[in-house]
């Protein structure tokens, strides 16, 4: 989240990450971590998804988790 607000972009949303995904097929061999509901973020958590089989899955995990093949896709408003 820090990184993101350092470069003025926010992360997309899981909405947000579903709309791209309708423009081509992103994240298919990598995941993105995507902006996380407070109310799972208060508890630790975090949401990520990525693209496999044709479809789109969203998962959970710990917010400070580290995987060399995540970063995160995000959105800026011009």
């Amino acid at each position: 989240m820090d990184m993101a607000a350092a470069m003025g972009i926010e992360l997309l949303t899981e909405a947000q990450y579903r709309e791209l995904q309708k423009l081509g097929a992103f994240d298919m061999k990598t995941s993105s971590w995507l902006k996380t509901p407070g109310e799972i973020r208060q508890l630790g958590g975090a949401i990520f998804a990525d693209r496999r089989y044709g479809q789109v899955f969203v998962y959970h995990n710990g917010a400070e988790s580290y995987y060399a093949a995540r970063g995160f896709r995000g959105l800026i408003r011009v």
